[in-house]
């Protein structure tokens, strides 16, 4: 398993508090790359700008993918374009959903 792997599986574990699902199939995880000397850049959003959740849950991510011990740094950026809506989440989270 790559890095890249672990960081999902890592960040699959973390779940959305108003639905439940992970954060990875709900779509709020837009881009994750590693860079050089194990340096992840992760790009995320939440499902609103508002939400209850905005300070604690990219603490959360960030934390989780920290205690990978490959990983040297996160730079975890917090982005609200695109917005997120319904349409990106993953086929099981749909249908988890029911949606």
């Amino acid at each position: 398993m790559n890095l890249k792997e672990k960081i999902i599986t890592e960040i699959k574990k973390i779940y959305d508090p108003e639905i439940p699902v992970n954060i990875y199939e709900l779509g709020l995880i837009y881009d994750i790359k590693v860079e050089s000397e194990n340096l992840v850049k992760v790009k995320m959003t939440l499902t609103t700008p508002n939400c209850p959740v905005a300070e604690s849950l990219p603490k959360e991510v960030k934390d989780s993918i920290m205690e990978l011990p490959e990983v040297k740094d996160v730079d975890l950026q917090l982005v609200w374009d695109p917005p997120w809506d319904k349409t990106m989440m993953s086929e099981a989270a749909k249908l988890e959903l029911n949606l």
